[in-house]
């Protein structure tokens, strides 16, 4: 199988989770980690970020945990 074709196929599976996860739970969290998990296979897949160097990748990886963690931490109250 071609590479491309797992990538599409994980991020298809994804988002029918986020789906599912979406209707029959009300777990933000578990929404936003899979949102998270979505958004590194775009970045480091089709934006080719795996090849850019490690300053772009902590700084993308550093920015999605803060967004993540301001989401829950403004949500919950």
């Amino acid at each position: 199988m071609e590479k491309t074709t797992k990538i599409y196929t994980s991020l298809i599976a994804l988002t029918v989770l986020s789906v599912v996860a979406a209707n029959y739970t009300n777990w933000v969290t578990v929404v936003l980690i899979l949102a998270a998990l979505k958004f590194i296979g775009v970045s480091f897949f089709f934006m080719e970020l795996k090849k850019a160097h490690a300053f772009w990748k902590i700084t993308l990886l550093l920015y999605l945990m803060l967004f993540i963690v301001l989401i829950i931490l403004l949500g919950s109250n």
